[in-house]
């Protein structure tokens, strides 16, 4: 793991410590787990002394990348998505369920590798973001990469269907507005990098 990005770690865990006193968990026990996830229900004591159930799913961190050509493009991949029964165009993105441990700088460069067919010889960090911090405690981090290099893909086996192709960045923002992009981290991820200065639309 890179120093900034342990450093980066590091501060989240300290905000959580110093927040942890306004839940307390009385109790705990886990009601589903899979090779992917883990669902464990907290009996909670309030900060008002009142209890109640806390709903908490667990899973691996992750990483977004953003491919920019020296065209200006943005590498896409898409794939069918079964929860929700449809297919839709996203930034890169997955997890090392296996190695929880691994450098998020490691996991961003095999990923892009996986999914796109892509080395970058140039990455850089953008930014942390939790997926949905109401419910799991699966963050994220963002990582720019640049002077990229065409490779071999190597799907897993649960992307079977897969396809990647490169878009002018006008028209991911049209594919944004028009619904075609719906997924939260990637319109978050270049809304980050935009805020950054590092993306011009």
């Amino acid at each position: 793991m890179s120093a900034r990005t342990k450093a980066l770690q590091t501060t989240d865990e300290q905000m959580a410590d110093e927040a942890a006193h306004e839940i307390t968990a009385l109790e705990t026990k886990v009601v589903y787990q899979n090779r992917w996830m883990r669902v464990r229900e907290d009996v909670i004591r309030r900060q008002d002394g009142s209890e109640g159930i806390y709903g908490v799913v667990e899973k691996p961190n992750f990483v977004v990348i953003v491919p920019i050509g020296a065209d200006g493009s943005l590498h896409l991949v898409e794939q069918y998505r079964y929860p929700v029964a449809s297919r839709y165009w996203e930034l890169p993105q997955g997890a090392w369920e296996q190695q929880p441990d691994a450098d998020p700088l490691e996991v961003a460069r095999g990923e892009l590798r996986e999914e796109t067919g892509l080395l970058a010889d140039e990455m850089t960090f953008v930014g942390h973001l939790f997926q949905g911090y109401g419910y799991a405690t699966q963050g994220c981090r963002i990582f720019l990469a640049r002077r990229l290099r065409r490779t071999t893909a190597e799907l897993d086996p649960e992307e079977q269907g897969l396809i990647t192709r490169s878009f002018p960045l006008p028209e991911v923002i049209r594919m944004i507005e028009g619904g075609q992009i719906k997924d939260a981290m990637t319109v978050a991820a270049l809304g980050l990098l935009r805020l950054k200065g590092l993306l011009d639309f």
